[in-house]
């Protein structure tokens, strides 16, 4: 999400009533006071002494609920965010597999005709001074016509993540029997496999096979030292032309500065003006230069493809040509982005050409892989022990950013404190690749952060103080999913661990099943 630009809600914003939360249908506004989870009144009731971490995560999932999609935080977030919403969607579905379904749905429902999945589904009923860049900014429904953005809601123009397909085979997994009634995947499929051309086709700007993104709150991970060397070239937008509201919000010294706040304007607008096309390899992707190529994007990309290939054998076709070209892309990332001396892989400046020697979390989210070279997840491990990252050392958690770089702050976004959605990446992929104890013992220090920060945005990773938002959507459902996932007893070790994990991704059994849809039936190929 691009938290750079917060802006709260004004205090004459219209109050909805509580109950109108859980109605399906409705899209209420309901601003709070930023630093009480779940605001004045509670929904659910008082919190009681003796309740448990589960039934508190599932009162904050249950106050920042809409209706039919949840924001991530009921005051300083008041839309649908696109990576926000997958990572909800996980933990969703052990509380309500339909609510996981039908918030996936409502944010696919916003795709654009070139298969795009815009950062922000915007709600109606807030009022545009709500939020910085609003629906005015984006002009979605007109600068991006030629690009097929949807004339009956209003969203960003640009990206986040493409986590999208993994969120949808794991709500599947959590009640197949509901999917299947509700034609679930037969419906997402189509969506996703356009999704995927998209990034396969229109943003593959560095032509050596990967996407890249266009802007920093693209890749989620807004304001990380990645960006600095490349948002160099580009000139910012006046200081009078936009309102830094954020700094309402937070200390200065928190947050990007002027200089890159201005740079994060200038891109969108211009990107938006150039009416949201993407641009060839040949001048870096984009007029102003910006187009980098991201380890932890990509790895996303290849593990919602193991994730399709899943979806297709559910419904009927092989989804070999799917497995195969995750491999491929794998192999791609190593290629590409596996920097053997800094033990990690690095982004890519597409204009230069050149690897960019920042080491962040981002890097070490290829774990997730299946396929990735033993020796190369084996360094990954030691890099995220070892004294860049500190985990089980001098860190719980894991930090965005490399502990000895010259940027790190521990409570500057993303240049240094830990996030609870990359965490629960590095603790998957590290029980993936067999590594049950560090994953056990990350897990629980998530847990216990989680539970004593109350369920903040993200926390120092020294200390787990809590920094930003608090109720924050996507802590409180990664928490119920690390609940629900490999119970404690059975984390150190065993087999079945690590093989669930793997068929979560689409890497075990037999790859030769035939059925009565070929990939081409099911959108499965890139034409």
């Amino acid at each position: 999400m691009d938290r750079t630009t917060q802006l709260t809600a004004r205090p004459t914003a219209r109050r909805a009533p509580h109950h109108e939360h859980g109605r399906a249908g409705t899209a209420v506004y309901d601003p709070v006071d930023p630093g009480d989870p779940l605001g004045p009144v509670d929904p659910l009731g008082s919190v009681r002494p003796a309740e448990s971490l589960q039934a508190r995560a599932a009162r904050v999932l249950n106050g920042n609920w809409r209706g039919t999609s949840t924001v991530p935080s009921r005051s300083l977030y008041p839309h649908q965010w696109s990576w926000d919403s997958a990572f909800i969607a996980i933990g969703l579905r052990h509380l309500s597999p339909l609510r996981a379904q039908t918030e996936l749905e409502t944010l696919l429902g916003a795709q654009w005709g070139d298969g795009r999945i815009p950062h922000i589904v915007f709600n109606p009923s807030v009022p545009l001074d709500a939020y910085f860049p609003s629906p005015d900014f984006w002009r979605s429904s007109t600068a991006g016509r030629t690009a097929g953005a949807p004339g009956t809601v209003q969203t960003s123009g640009i990206v986040q993540p493409p986590v999208h397909a993994l969120a949808v085979w794991l709500v599947h997994t959590a009640d197949p029997g509901l999917s299947r009634s509700r034609s679930f995947l037969s419906r997402m499929y189509p969506r996703l496999a356009a999704w995927h051309r998209y990034l396969l086709h229109r943003r593959d700007l560095g032509g050596g096979g990967l996407a890249s993104v266009v802007h920093p709150w693209e890749q989620g991970m807004d304001n990380a030292p990645s960006w600095d060397a490349p948002l160099s070239r580009v000139t910012p937008a006046p200081a009078r032309s936009f309102r830094r509201a954020d700094l309402d919000h937070g200390a200065a010294e928190d947050r990007p500065t002027d200089l890159d706040y201005g740079r994060y304007v200038r891109l969108a607008a211009d990107y938006r003006d150039g009416g949201y096309a993407d641009g060839g390899h040949a001048d870096g992707g984009r007029a102003g230069g910006f187009a980098v190529e991201d380890p932890a994007f990509n790895a996303l990309l290849i593990a919602s493809e193991h994730a399709l290939a899943r979806i297709a054998r559910e419904l009927g076709a092989t989804g070999t040509a799917r497995h195969a070209r995750a491999e491929r892309l794998t192999t791609a990332l190593v290629d590409r982005l596996w920097d053997p001396a800094a033990g990690m892989f690095l982004c890519r400046d597409v204009r230069t050409g050149e690897p960019i020697p920042e080491r962040g979390v981002s890097g070490l989210v290829p774990l997730i892989l299946p396929t990735l070279p033993r020796e190369t997840a084996a360094t990954l491990v030691r890099t995220l022990c070892g004294p860049h990252f500190g985990l089980g050392d001098t860190t719980r958690l894991v930090p965005s950013y490399d502990l000895t770089g010259h940027a790190f702050d521990p409570h500057r976004y993303w240049r240094g404190p830990a996030w609870f959605n990359t965490n629960w990446l590095v603790e998957r992929g590290l029980r993936l690749h067999g590594e049950t104890a560090r994953a056990a013992e990350l897990r629980g220090a998530l847990l216990e952060t989680a539970d004593t920060s109350g369920f903040a945005e993200y926390v120092d990773p020294y200390s787990g103080e809590a920094c930003g938002a608090l109720g924050f959507s996507w802590t409180a459902a990664l928490t119920l999913d690390l609940l629900h996932g490999t119970a404690p007893e059975t984390a150190h070790g065993t087999a079945d661990a690590t093989r669930g994990t793997a068929e979560e991704f689409g890497v075990t059994g037999s790859l030769g099943l035939t059925g009565k849809f070929g990939e081409g039936a099911l959108g499965g190929d890139l034409r």
